[in-house]
């Protein structure tokens, strides 16, 4: 079989065995409806790759006015990549960085990490919860019981989770083997993370319309008609959420 061809029947695979996380899909979209709901926020972060996933529900059409992202330069690859990986190791930065972010009991905190190993993404969950916040973890399962935790608790990502989902990944993320190489090619992570976060999105959003709640959605600002209503939702947001 041609290697795209494998690549494209192991994410088959995986996105076959996702429903078998429907309860948790269920629960973890009835807190963020009733986050919503009450006038909470959806906090969301990740520090490496691991960060678009809090991009790929902040400002998105289709998506959830109500975002707050934490994405930090030190944390992210646009700025210093192999840096980051120093960055989000480091002990006492989630404290630092969450200082600017007010999470409470009526917000939920969703962060993704595929090894769940690194101290400041288990900070972050565990200041998040302790503030009260219904914490819901993305990783990679396999990965990160096959590692040894960098948190000074011992512990891993989805160990200080209120639910965790499994994104099903293999060990290291990259899922096809070339003949004659020693390492892995083709990640899987992004796609089966979008697709457990946007139906998590989806789900709260039609519990919220069934509960007689605006969702307070944006729509796409190159559709006709659409402009005015996100700038009402932009109007309402700016200054509330940071780099809105």
């Amino acid at each position: 079989m041609e290697a795209y061809k494998q690549y494209w029947e192991q994410i088959s695979q995986k996105v076959a065995a996702l429903p078998q996380q429907s309860e948790k899909i269920e629960l973890a979209a009835k807190w963020v409806a009733e986050a919503l709901g009450q006038g909470g926020f959806i906090y969301t972060s990740g520090t490496g790759h691991s960060h678009i996933f809090a991009e790929e529900i902040y400002y998105r059409a289709g998506g959830f006015a109500r975002v707050r992202p934490i994405l930090d330069e030190a944390l992210m690859l646009h700025k210093d990549a192999s840096r980051s990986t120093e960055m989000e190791r480091l002990s006492g930065y989630a404290e630092q960085l969450l200082q600017d972010f007010p999470i409470g009991p009526k917000d939920v905190f969703i962060i993704s990490s595929n090894s769940g190993r690194n101290t400041v993404s288990i900070d972050m969950a565990m200041i998040a919860r302790s503030a009260g916040a219904k914490v819901i973890v993305i990783t990679n399962l396999q990965h990160s019981q096959s590692v040894a935790s960098r948190h000074p608790s011992g512990l891993k990502l989805y160990e200080v989770a209120d639910v965790f989902f499994d994104n099903l990944g293999e060990i290291g993320d990259a899922a096809v083997s070339i003949p004659g190489y020693p390492y892995k090619v083709g990640p899987t992570s992004t796609i089966i993370v979008t697709m457990l976060l946007q139906g998590i999105m989806v789900q709260a959003a039609t519990l919220m319309v069934k509960n007689g709640q605006d969702p307070e959605i944006f729509s796409s600002s190159n559709a006709d008609g659409a402009e005015a209503y996100n700038d009402g939702l932009i109007a309402k947001y700016k200054g509330v959420i940071r780099g809105l």
